[in-house]
């Protein structure tokens, strides 16, 4: 597989650098943040978005944070750091990598002398994103046996290298097929409101030379009843005890469609999204964006004044639904409170 022409996100003569996935696909503009509180509207604003990127963006951001402070002491550090640990947890609810990666940055900073903390938190961040880069390889490698030979697969949003430190989950998983030479033909779901899957997964695709052929999110029914689809896989933003996943809004009804025809529905994702705490999807925390997301398709209004407008942007698909869940350290099938807690 040739090497990705774009990096998601980097750290850059001590700024962080942020490709811009509003502009996708007709511009590569990026972000460069010179302070913490440009990285979280990054993610607010999802300029950066993908559970993974996030967790990435969220510890480059604490680090730049660190690295800027005057603070003289090491309470005086602790509770400044600590203070930026909660604005960045409060950028986006639902997606617990973002969790992750800042209780991994607390920790590691209230265990370091001070000052030398400033460089180790740093050093932190640029190890997590390796080890999400890596992480999206050992996927890949366990998901590609699940690939048939020939495989016209369907997926929802955007789970690459676009939603990752590199790579990709989902993705990850048909880069790593296609590397060892096997068939692949990808339907991508727009992905309304906000169309990531139109804009964001299509470019990535025909950026690596996957062939990829764009479908409205009511035409995944139709296909499958055709038989035009082998597999269907997406990512995940979060994932309970039981297996039950948020992902995407739109998921729980491809699952829906995907189980009636007989589709296997595997979801890709990194042990960092696996929220134990939670027993069941009913616990996950959902977030609602502005209602204007729906309204408008780019600049474009396409419904009346005077309407109401529903704008989750995620659900939940219940675990009996998925077909196994692909992960760094192995594939976990038919998913369960007990097969789940081993893997962890």
């Amino acid at each position: 597989m040739q090497q990705s022409p774009f990096k998601t996100i980097e750290w850059k003569d001590e700024k962080i650098v942020i490709l811009d996935q509003r502009k996708l696909p007709t511009r590569m503009n990026y972000v460069t943040c010179k302070d913490p509180e440009c990285v979280i509207s990054a993610i607010k604003t999802m300029v950066i978005r993908g559970a993974p990127a996030i967790g990435v963006a969220a510890a480059m951001g604490l680090a730049l944070g660190a690295k800027l402070s005057r603070t003289s002491t090491r309470d005086e550090f602790l509770h400044e750091f600590e203070a930026l640990c909660d604005r960045f947890a409060a950028s986006r609810p639902t997606a617990v990598n973002l969790f992750w990666a800042i209780d991994r940055m607390k920790s590691l900073a209230r265990s370091i002398p001070f000052p030398s903390v400033k460089a180790t938190l740093r050093e932190e961040a640029l190890k997590i994103l390796d080890e999400d880069i890596q992480t999206n390889r050992a996927m890949g490698s366990f998901g590609k046996e699940l690939i048939p030979e020939k495989a016209s697969i369907l997926t929802h949003c955007n789970a690459g290298a676009l939603a990752t430190g590199g790579f990709g989950t989902a993705l990850g998983v048909i880069y790593a097929a296609a590397e060892e030479g096997k068939s692949i033909q990808v339907y991508a779901d727009e992905t309304r409101p906000v169309l990531q899957g139109a804009r964001l997964t299509t470019w990535e695709l025909h950026q690596y030379k996957i062939p990829v052929t764009l479908i409205t999110d009511n035409m995944a029914g139709m296909l499958m009843k055709d038989g035009k689809i082998q597999l269907v896989i997406v990512g995940a933003d979060r994932i309970a005890a039981n297996g039950d996943t948020a992902n995407k809004i739109g998921t729980y009804s491809v699952a829906v469609l995907a189980h009636h025809h007989g589709i296997p529905f595997y979801v890709a994702a990194p042990l960092s999204t696996f929220d134990p705490s939670l027993a069941t999807g009913d616990a996950i925390p959902i977030e609602y964006r502005d209602k204007k997301e729906v309204f408008y398709c780019g600049k474009r209004r396409i419904a009346p004044r005077g309407i109401q407008a529903f704008n989750p942007a995620f659900d939940v698909t219940p675990a009996e639904l998925i077909t196994a869940i692909i992960t760094e350290k192995g594939i976990v099938t038919s998913p369960n409170v007990p097969s789940i807690a081993k893997l962890l």
